[in-house]
């Protein structure tokens, strides 16, 4: 089992429903992890960085301490990422973890050795925020047990950048990463990034879950298990010069239904709306779930009207500059930006 960025002790902006919750979820994200291991017998569970989404506290050190003891068959290995990084006085220093839980503490690449797994996992944590030496390049298997993993934490550039073929010519039978929080394979199924258990910000869209697989003589097979409670959702709603605020949020509230409303939405409105329809953000949030709403539409003014009302003034020359685009267009958008100012500084 491989997970990564789990970031307990965070609390995302999820809406009025969930915000309060969140917390909690991302700790019982983590026990049913732990609950699929046991059920699975799985043999190890890798944490590729960013158990806590800061300094971790003795108590929560603890509780995390526990959680791992329930494991029935299963030894787990951890290094510390760039959130939870190595301070001077970090607990993770001197905190006696369960005979099941072996972390990787130096700053640089050292191993953790399961004989009985005739495995050997490397891997380092982070003591500082950010790391731009290329600590993976040559960081390759010393042949110390018949299966090998590596545990990193990183991938742009002030966070241990990685290179991918130089990562590929290690040698690894399987590497497990994190830090990017989007669930993706870098290297076929022998080099993947787990993703956030969790996602943690509204940019985080898509499927989070954890990665899971098995190393034999035959080599390596992983796939990725969707298991987060919710999910980001960036949400574009086409407005038209029909709506009112009150059919829009009806219209939103239909969206959210379909999609899902234990999920976590930014909505964008886009396309065209009467000019005498004002539409409030604050009134469009049916189900408390919205965190952000962006207001992108642009008033559908009668051109040719305003056009013959003000043929001897800036305004319809302006309209009459500009008229003939498409409404797709560029132009046109500057048309209607351009006629909503100059309506506004006439109201003023």
């Amino acid at each position: 089992m491989h997970i990564a960025d789990i970031h307990l002790g965070a609390s995302p902006d999820a809406g009025n429903s969930y915000s309060e919750e969140r917390p909690r979820e991302i700790w019982e994200s983590l026990r049913r992890v732990i609950g699929v291991c046991n059920e699975e017998e799985a043999d190890v569970l890798l944490i590729a960085g960013d158990l806590f989404h800061r300094q971790p506290l003795l108590r929560e050190l603890k509780e995390v301490n526990y959680l791992f003891g329930t494991l029935e068959h299963t030894q787990v290995v951890l290094i510390a990422g760039n959130h939870d990084y190595l301070k001077k006085d970090s607990y993770y220093r001197t905190f006696s973890w369960g005979k099941n839980v072996h972390m990787l503490l130096d700053a640089q690449i050292t191993c953790v050795e399961i004989p009985e797994l005739t495995l050997a996992v490397y891997g380092c944590s982070y003591h500082a925020k950010e790391i731009t030496e290329h600590k993976y390049d040559d960081a390759f298997p010393q042949n110390r047990q018949k299966y090998e993993i590596l545990l990193a934490h990183g991938g742009d550039e002030k966070h241990i950048p990685i290179q991918k073929d130089k990562l590929d010519r290690l040698g690894y039978d399987y590497i497990a990463l994190g830090h990017i929080h989007k669930p993706q394979e870098l290297i076929g199924k022998r080099a993947i990034y787990a993703g956030a258990l969790e996602p943690i910000d509204k940019n985080d869209i898509g499927p989070h879950g954890y990665v899971i697989g098995e190393i034999t003589d035959q080599g390596c097979k992983a796939r990725f298990v969707k298991s987060a409670s919710r999910e980001y959702i960036h949400l574009d709603i086409m407005a038209d010069k029909k709506m009112t605020g009150h059919s829009l949020k009806d219209h939103i509230r239909k969206r959210i239904e379909e999609c899902g409303p234990q999920n976590i939405y930014k909505v964008t409105l886009r396309g065209f709306r009467d000019p005498d329809i004002l539409f409030d953000p604050e009134m469009m949030d049916s189900y408390g779930n919205i965190i952000e709403l962006v207001d992108d539409t642009k008033p559908a003014y009668d051109l040719e009207r305003l056009m013959a009302q003000n043929k001897d003034n800036l305004l319809g020359k302006y309209i009459e500059s500009l008229k003939d685009y498409d409404e797709d267009s560029v132009e046109y958008l500057a048309l209607c930006e351009g006629v909503q100012a100059l309506m506004e500084t006439r109201r003023g």
